[in-house]
């Protein structure tokens, strides 16, 4: 967390809404997209947008800084998007924490498969394609760049069921895509 963040929040702590109105300015854009990605709905993840940050200023005071704001307010719009998906926490819940896997690179092949509008368009249809909860994974290491402690604080979740979730949804991802691929050259 940088200095000015920083200060914004100790600023915000002690009740100045301009200083949280310029919290809100930065992060809105982000937790508007997570809820969006995980909801699929522009109305619903609005709600969840405005609703996380009425909670962020209500709990603003007993944050601790501990972790990145940005973090803490992924983790309040997941825990709404929650609400509004019940059985997404129950599959995430299930994911098994003690399967060994050799995770490749982060990055792997993903910068290379990003080359072309048509190939984005084909990623991000096949990504809406996986189950709720891979789809937030996914979402959550490869679009909004958290690292795999950061997905666990903000899904509530072992360190162990991320790694194997977030391998699972590439697997399925790479299934999806390879599917797509066989169909266009079918």
């Amino acid at each position: 967390m940088d200095q000015d963040e920083q200060a914004l929040i100790g600023k915000a702590q002690s009740g100045d809404t301009s200083a949280f109105a310029s919290l809100v300015t930065e992060h809105s854009t982000l937790v508007y997209n997570l809820a969006l990605r995980i909801l699929n709905d522009p109305q619903e993840a609005e709600d969840v947008a405005q609703e996380t940050f009425v909670r962020a200023w209500q709990a603003l005071p007993r944050f601790r800084a501990d972790s990145r704001l940005r973090t803490w307010l992924y983790r309040i719009a997941t825990n709404l998007c929650y609400n509004r998906l019940p059985h997404l926490k129950r599959e995430l819940a299930a994911l098994d924490p003690d399967t060994e896997i050799d995770l490749p690179g982060d990055r792997q092949g993903v910068e290379d498969a990003l080359v072309s509008a048509e190939i984005i368009e084909q990623v991000n249809t096949a990504v809406n394609r996986l189950p709720e909860s891979y789809r937030l994974l996914i979402i959550l290491r490869h679009i909004h760049g958290l690292s795999y402690a950061e997905i666990a604080a903000v899904a509530d979740m072992p360190l162990g069921s991320v790694k194997t979730g977030i391998y699972r949804a590439r697997q399925q991802l790479r299934n999806l895509l390879a599917q797509k691929v066989s169909e266009l050259n079918g």
